[in-house]
Formats: structure tokens, C-alpha cells, sequence
């Protein structure tokens, strides 16, 4: 008898699960197409008496689906809002919470659509909001915030933060805009040395380096500048190296469910940089493999020999 792991934690924590946006699976490749097609449709029409704003339905493909459970038979079947259940054909079942992210949002955080809706003058309040507390925190450490020098710092500051955290405001339907295309291709697509930026949610200092993106495709294509634009969008909230790696894998899984996807990042991290252990130019690198890059070594080997090779753009000048 086959015994299935336990849905992973949330990448996100909240002692109030009502006030906690959907997030997508961490194994959505244990689910067939199939039986996330019946259970979104299934889904759909129970959220439809509810949901009079097209942009509230989940788009099949870009719904980001958020932590799946399973029970397990081929077929899917709601038992509430956001569980479903299914049986095997030796009477096993696992429940399954397959929620699609109605907002076409991944991995939102606790407040992200409130940040994501916000009018003008809710926009300057934030930034007001965090003006306040950047001056309580210079006073912390000693300074003094009305001094010339640090006068305007405070609204500097709240600014740039959210500049660099903009990530928690863009839709992954947005990023993706219909830039997904049928293309009979099946060999393997790679963008590699991506420059991402990010905020490590630990210390709230940077970490900075690049990440390559591979896929194989089945019957359809992403455009390029996509698997940049997921980079980007994931890199611009507060991270740990290991889960922006892995969201970006599972961001291009589910929006056009390759054969497999790969992504290798390296960066630097200036909490071990510049306190810590202080240990400049140390880098850390972080994988994940989904599908064949998982399951096939040959192809694993492939695409980390391709990613690390040498760029031979300036022999074709």
C-alpha cells in the first residue's frame, strides 16, 4: 500500500488562517491535468454565485494553486470550499486543499492585496506609516532625525522599501500577459544569468547574484523575458534564497506545465558579508529540479553543464 507525504508547510506564517491568502503547491506535480481540471471546474462553480469580477477567477494554468492535498481516486471531489477528496484503486485517500488563487496571486503574503488594491491616498499613508517608524528607529541607535543630514531620510527610506518589495504588487497573470505560446518544441529552453535582487527576510539586507532557468517544453512556450519577469517578481519581496528558487520553478510549472523545470541561483549575502560571520565572497547556491530534471540524471546533467559553460555570445559578433 502506497502512503503519500503530508502537504508541506505554508511559506508564510499567520496564527489566524482567516486572514491568510492561498498559496500554490508545493507538489503540484504529484496532480494530474486532469484531475486539476475537474476540480477547478468544480471549484469555479461553487465560487461563481460569489464572484461577479472576471479578474476574481482563477485562470487555468495561472491560478498558482496553493497547498494541494490529496486523498487519493482519479476523481476529485469537493468536499468544501477548499478541500477535495480523492481515492486510489486500492481504496487510499489523501484530502487535497486545491485552492485556486482567485486573485492570480503567488505565494501572497498576509496583507498583500490590500497593498495590491490601495488607492493614492492609502498609498501615501503607508509610506507615511513607515516614514514614523524608520525615525523611531533612528533614534534607536542614537541618531537624531532632525539633523540636516537625515532630515528627509525617514520618506527616502519608506520609498525605496517599497520599491524594493514592489513584488508584493504584481499579479503573476499580469507578469505572464498572455505570452504563452503552442510551439511543437520538446528540447530544452534556457535563460541563464538572470541579475536578481533581493531582501533576506531574516536581517532586511540584501542578497544579490543570478539565477538560470531552464524548462522542456510540452506543446507550449513561455516567452522569454517571462522567466525574467518571475525572477523579478519573486526576488522583489522578503526571501530566503531556497524558497525564491523554488517559487520560480513552481511559478513556470504552473503556468505552462513543461516536462520539467530547473532553476540554479548563486548570490551573496550581505548578512554574512558585512555582520555575522563576516565572511565576504562566500556565495551560496540553491537548485531545484521538477519533473524530468528531477527524475532523469542525463538531463539534469545537461542543463547544469549548459548553465555553467562559458558565454559564447561574443564569438557570434
Amino acid at each position: 500500500m502506497n502512503s503519500h507525504p503530508p502537504p508541506p508547510e505554508p511559506a508564510y506564517d499567520s496564527t489566524d488562517e482567516s486572514d491568510v491568502e492561498q498559496i500554490p503547491p508545493a507538489n503540484a506535480a504529484d496532480v494530474t491535468d486532469e484531475e486539476i481540471a475537474r476540480s477547478v471546474s468544480k471549484l469555479a462553480v461553487q465560487r461563481s454565485d460569489n464572484d461577479d469580477d472576471d479578474r476574481g477567477r482563477s485562470r487555468e494554468g495561472y491560478g498558482f494553486r496553493p497547498v494541494l492535498s490529496r486523498t487519493a481516486s482519479g476523481v476529485l471531489t469537493p468536499t468544501g470550499s477548499s478541500t477535495l477528496v480523492s481515492s486510489n484503486d486500492d481504496g487510499e485517500t489523501r484530502s487535497l486543499n486545491v485552492i485556486p488563487d482567485v486573485h492570480g496571486l503567488g505565494w501572497p503574503a498576509k496583507l498583500t492585496l490590500s497593498r495590491l488594491n490601495e488607492q493614492p491616498t492609502e498609498r501615501k499613508a503607508r509610506e507615511q506609516k513607515l516614514a514614523a517608524a524608520v525615525r523611531v528607529i533612528l533614534e534607536g541607535i542614537g541618531e537624531d532625525p532632525a539633523r540636516e543630514g537625515l532630515l528627509k531620510t525617514p520618506e527616502r527610506f519608506a520609498q525605496a522599501l517599497l520599491w524594493m518589495t514592489k513584488g508584493y504588487e504584481e499579479r503573476l497573470s499580469d507578469v505572464i500577459n498572455d505570452a504563452v505560446f503552442a510551439e511543437d518544441n520538446d528540447e530544452m529552453v534556457i535563460v541563464r544569468d538572470i541579475d536578481v535582487f533581493s531582501l533576506c527576510e531574516h536581517h532586511l539586507v540584501p542578497f544579490t547574484g543570478k539565477i538560470s532557468i531552464g524548462y522542456i517544453p510540452k506543446g507550449l512556450v513561455l516567452g522569454l523575458s517571462k522567466l525574467a519577469r518571475i525572477a523579478e517578481t519573486f526576488s522583489r519581496r522578503l526571501q530566503v534564497q531556497e524558497r525564491l528558487t523554488r517559487q520560480v520553478a513552481i511559478a513556470v510549472e504552473e503556468a505552462i506545465r513543461p516536462r520539467g523545470v530547473a532553476v540554479v541561483m548563486e548570490a551573496t549575502h550581505l548578512c554574512m558579508a558585512m555582520r555575522g560571520v563576516q565572511k565576504p565572497g562566500a556565495t551560496t547556491v540553491t537548485s531545484t529540479m521538477r519533473g524530468v530534471f528531477r527524475d532523469r540524471a542525463k538531463t539534469r546533467e545537461e542543463f547544469l553543464t549548459l548553465v555553467r559553460s562559458p558565454s559564447g555570445i561574443g564569438r557570434f559578433g
